[in-house]
């Protein structure tokens, strides 16, 4: 079959503007709810886009690791392209794509670094293997062979036994959203579309967008 005539007509679901709660912060919290509910694989990950100093854009999936009205945080080595991107340009926009669900978030807005008290918690709450990982990749920076990666992993493991500290190059992102777009797939490629962006009265207007 060629590839032009893969699609799916989408039926799950519909959204309408009274579908929707009037605060996106608690729309995401229901939707991302009922992502967990489904026991989708991996409903956290997510699509984290930047951009370079040279103007151009970059993407990779992450894994969001809270969300309040404070934003959505994640956390990564801040010397990788993204980190090096992200200090250029503190702007990001994440996409959540739950493909059984039909459904889509797009969240743009600044990015800001997490205070290191959070940073410093949440790397202890990891598993140990993934904090000795953090501590031996030197991330998006070139490697001449897995062996090596492999040897500084257990050279860090007998240095630092069992509570390896946080390394000052790895820590957390929140992106404040000053845009969120809830996008449900329908029939005939017609989708609801609704879109959040915030008044001066700290309220959020809702728009239906045109799909």
């Amino acid at each position: 079959m060629s590839i032009a005539l893969l699609r799916k007509d989408y039926s799950h679901a519909s959204l309408s503007e009274l579908d929707t709660a009037p605060d996106p912060f608690v729309q995401f919290a229901r939707w991302f709810d009922e992502a967990l509910q489904s026991q989708l694989p991996e409903p956290n990950a997510m699509s984290v886009a930047t951009v370079g100093a040279n103007g151009r854009p970059s993407s990779r999936i992450l894994l969001i690791k809270e969300f309040d009205r404070r934003g959505f945080t994640w956390y990564t080595n801040y010397e990788s392209r993204k980190g090096e991107e992200l200090h250029c340009h503190p702007y990001a926009a994440l996409l959540f794509h739950w493909v059984e669900l039909e459904r889509q978030v797009r969240i743009e807005g600044r990015v800001e670094r997490v205070c290191a008290a959070e940073s410093d918690a949440y790397f202890q709450s990891r598993p140990l293997n993934n904090r000795l990982g953090a501590i031996t990749s030197r991330q998006s920076r070139p490697v001449s062979s897995r062996q090596i990666l492999e040897t500084n992993f257990v050279a860090a493991a007998r240095k630092y036994g069992e509570r390896p500290p946080r390394p000052e190059y790895w820590g957390g992102y929140r992106l404040i959203p000053d845009c969120m777009e809830f996008w449900q797939g329908r029939s005939s490629r017609m989708h609801d579309r609704i879109r959040y962006t915030p008044e001066p009265d700290g309220q959020w207007q809702r728009q239906r967008l045109q799909p």
